[in-house]
């Protein structure tokens, strides 16, 4: 998934200080264990910030995210559809169980944020927030974990791998057989890292959508290799890829009415080795993204039809290959969960610090956890500094997003406001204990940002 804004590096740095500073300074009425569990939940992002993983590799992600959940009560099931996925089930007596899912996956980038913990691992980067996530996620399993009186129902906390690659999520629920294994939750609940001011979140008003539906695809285009010198003895499969790359862009202003969104793009393109050689093949990624499965259909349809046709007019020795790599479905949150948990939020946070969210063309592989009706809520989690918000909006440079080098989350303000948040949520699901329905995080990660 990709849409956030995020922070100057001198911003993120006093954010590292000692490993607490900064995080304490955001929750300006915090009470036990306010400090010690966000001190606890910053280390935990520093580390995974700076030991990034890529899609199906996450292995220290996942032991990190175990050791942690295992600390804290819960058992722990690791290699849940046969990859990183892990399940942690903290069981506190009869009641509702809520699915709280993070992602774990990193990102093929090259940080250039020039932070004191940036990725130490070469070409990786955590350049979506997932670190940002799994942190707050921890945060608020040691946070329930801590008033167990207050509520009653099982925690099923889920660590996706290879959200990036929109794999993971089908995986833990098809092959790993989760609702089967680990019970059908009663609802489940995520958030993302996105474009707003650090301190908000963002809802999609009821029954809108949040995020579009994407489908993903390869392309090996063939030709006939030979010389440069002898253009004529070959057929040329990268002059094939640049045509059908330009062809492609016809699609969406082609196939689509012009009221609805939709996007394809070409993102990757390899071809040949030298400059003085002809290859034999050439390779195109590719996502269509839409908001209904019939649009993402014709989209996908038109998308063959001009790969196909290219080829042809080139007169490739071979039809080329077209292979759906990753598929996911539109994002759309439950209307009725949505608005309670959206008034937990605003009971913790304030009413202005919940914004409504306009529906983004980005993709995410949550909605698979609605399968068998099970009800979801998922909302946006600002991250973008307050001077580097302003600075932007006067017209300014423009933040570094998701999934660019520069990309780095107010953790500071994100954080706190982040664990608040899932707390929040966790608590509208779950039966109350004897104490009060909705309680907020200790004082307030809800002050975060002030």
């Amino acid at each position: 998934m990709g849409c956030a804004v995020v922070t100057a590096p001198s911003t993120a740095k006093d954010a590292r200080g000692d490993g607490s500073a900064g995080v304490g300074e955001a929750v300006t009425r915090s009470r036990s264990p306010a400090r010690p569990l966000l001190r606890a939940a910053l280390a935990l992002y520093l580390d995974l910030h700076a030991h990034p993983e890529l899609s199906g590799h996450e292995h220290r992600t996942a032991g990190l995210l175990a050791d942690w959940l295992t600390g804290h009560g819960c058992t722990v099931t690791r290699a849940v559809g046969g990859g990183h996925g892990l399940v942690g089930v903290l069981r506190n007596g009869p009641g509702p169980t809520v699915l709280l899912r993070t992602e774990l996956d990193a990102l093929p980038v090259t940080e250039s944020t020039g932070l004191p913990y940036a990725s130490t691992a070469p070409g990786v980067m955590h350049a979506c927030g997932h670190d940002l996530h799994l942190a707050a996620l921890a945060g608020t399993v040691a946070l329930l974990t801590a008033d167990r009186d207050s509520w009653r129902g099982t925690l099923l906390v889920v660590g996706q791998p290879a959200e990036e690659t929109l794999s993971g999520a089908r995986s833990m629920l098809e092959d790993g057989r989760l609702y089967e294994r680990f019970g059908t939750p009663d609802a489940a609940l995520a958030q993302h890292a996105a474009p707003l001011p650090a301190g908000t979140l963002a809802h999609a008003p009821g029954g809108a959508p949040l995020m579009a539906g994407s489908v993903a695809a390869d392309v090996t285009l063939y030709g006939r290799g030979g010389h440069a010198a002898t253009p004529h003895l070959t057929v040329d499969p990268v002059l094939m890829a640049a045509a059908t790359v330009l062809g492609l862009q016809s699609v969406v202003a082609r196939e689509s009415a012009p009221a609805e969104q939709a996007v394809l793009t070409v993102g990757s393109v390899r071809a040949g080795e030298r400059g003085n050689i002809t290859p034999g093949t050439a390779e195109l990624s590719l996502t269509a993204r839409a908001f209904t499965e019939s649009a993402l259909d014709r989209l996908l349809a038109a998308a063959e039809r001009v790969v196909r046709a290219q080829a042809a007019a080139a007169g490739a020795p071979r039809d080329p290959d077209l292979t759906v790599t990753a598929r996911s479905p539109a994002l759309l949150p439950d209307a009725a969960l949505t608005a309670a948990v959206r008034r937990a939020h605003e009971a913790s946070l304030g009413p202005d610090r919940v914004l409504d969210a306009s529906p983004a063309t980005a993709t995410e592989d949550f909605p698979h956890f609605a399968a068998g009706g099970v009800p979801t809520a998922y909302w946006l989690l600002g991250a973008t500094g307050v001077r580097e918000w302003r600075a932007a909006r006067a017209g300014g440079e423009p933040v570094p997003p998701n999934h660019a080098p520069g990309f780095a989350p107010d953790v500071r303000t994100a954080l706190p406001t982040g664990i608040t948040a899932l707390a929040a949520a966790a608590r509208q699901v779950l039966d109350t204990g004897p104490g009060p329905r909705g309680t907020p995080a200790p004082g307030g990660a809800g002050e975060a940002g002030s």
